[in-house]
């Protein structure tokens, strides 16, 4: 697996044994991983690439967790960091007095590589908000649901209550939140909303681990630790060469370039929430040929991810909607339906146990997408039309699960109960 990266800031211990989840599936994630394969022409990954992916399952975000232990410390102890504090140092920086564990987490995310590019980032920035809902169709439907066919990340979303409609509802939302964040105009620059939400989130993956240590629920040797190098490399992948293939499907072109810049800024996004460096790639290939190696480490699907799908279809008739209700969220469950049919195919329904349906909406996005994106796009006023259309899908998608409250991400988690 090349890189254009630098050296790893987490070493690999060689002492470390995979979980029992590792290849657990291989002929499975062969199978389903047969058209990536062929379209990028990738290579079979070697055995000490496998290995490596096997091995990283058991690794956590060292920095992040050596954060949390100081958050733990007795109240009287002068090391305690609080939330208070971290929330201060995210807003406004550490200070002299700011606890030692703090000051030295913050000087870590802080020291921007020399490898990031701004312009490179405001450029992905901007292909991001262009995808518009395309972007929300194929997060949900082949990104996050897609991820539902393999066991592990999904029996923890199962543990921390992701099978109730609220909780749905909330994370949903929250992903969403994070991801426009993201793609703002400024957000990845430190302050920008999408950097605070970023780092926010790195230190929520370190408290569920350290929370679910503690309590002894979650079993590492099966499964591996709960939030582990390799299952956050896989989900970095969604937000980058997993959604290009998405919205390429749905009939939006991406050039050489937009695919580049679209790379650089989730690369960006990967090391600041504490994604190993070699496994950080600027070309989208490089990317796939990753996620094909990880493809095949994989387990095979859980009762938690059928029921983690069907939560998330029975979701949408909770939703809020502008127009008649009962239309509108009929209407969006039976799109989306469609739109899974197309991405995941027939096999994985089933494994899903999801209620299948003619991929109809995938003809309904072609039309739209040929005429926004190769009719009016190449023209003078494309840029702005699509910049417009991006922004009322996200207006869209807030008030859908937010309705006329503000859309925030959800307090920082200090147990494991959702």
């Amino acid at each position: 697996m090349s890189s254009t990266t630098q050296t790893p800031t987490t070493q690999t211990p060689p002492a470390l044994v995979p979980p029992r989840r590792h290849r657990s599936a291989d002929a499975r994630g062969r199978r389903m991983g047969r058209l990536l394969r062929i379209y990028w022409r990738l290579s079979e990954p070697s055995e000490d690439d496998l290995e490596l992916v096997g091995r990283r399952l058991m690794m956590r975000d060292e920095p992040a967790a050596a954060l949390v232990r100081a958050m733990r410390l007795p109240k009287e102890d002068a090391a305690r960091v609080t939330m208070a504090q971290f929330q201060a140092a995210l807003e406004s920086g550490v200070t002299d007095q700011s606890p030692e564990a703090l000051r030295s987490f913050f000087a870590l995310v802080e020291d921007t590589p020399d490898w990031v590019d701004p312009d490179l980032c405001e450029r992905g920035a901007t292909v991001f908000r262009r995808f518009g809902q395309n972007a929300d169709d194929v997060l949900l439907q082949l990104s996050l649901i897609g991820g539902y066919r393999f066991g592990g990340p999904v029996d923890l979303l199962a543990e921390t209550g992701g099978l109730s409609g609220s909780t749905t509802r909330r994370r949903l939302g929250e992903t969403q939140t994070w991801a426009i964040a993201v793609g703002q105009r400024d957000g990845m620059v430190r302050g920008g909303a999408g950097w605070k939400l970023t780092v926010h989130v790195r230190l929520m993956h370190a408290l569920v681990n350290e929370a679910f240590e503690r309590n002894g629920r979650w079993d590492s040797s099966e499964w591996g630790l709960p939030i582990n190098q390799t299952d956050l490399a896989s989900t970095l992948n969604l937000f980058s060469g997993a959604l290009m293939m998405g919205v390429r499907a749905l009939g939006v072109p991406i050039s050489k370039d937009d695919s580049r810049a679209l790379m650089h800024l989730w690369k960006y996004v990967g090391w600041l929430i504490g994604v190993d460096d070699d496994w950080l790639f600027d070309d989208e290939r490089d990317q796939h040929q990753l996620s094909y190696a990880i493809l095949l480490s994989q387990t095979d699907v859980t009762d938690a991810g059928g029921q983690l799908a069907r939560a998330l279809v029975d979701v949408q008739d909770e939703l809020h909607y502008q127009f008649v209700h009962r239309i509108s969220a009929r209407y969006t469950r039976e799109r989306l339906l469609s739109m899974l049919e197309g991405f995941l195919g027939t096999e994985s329904m089933r494994d899903l146990t999801l209620p299948q349906r003619l991929p109809w909406a995938f003809g309904t996005a072609w039309v739209r997408n040929t005429i926004n994106y190769r009719l009016i796009g190449p023209t003078p006023i494309g840029g702005r039309y699509l910049e417009w259309r991006g922004q009322r899908a996200r207006d869209r998608a807030r008030y859908r699960h937010f309705g006329i409250d503000g859309a925030e991400i959800g307090s920082l988690p200090v147990d494991t109960h959702g």
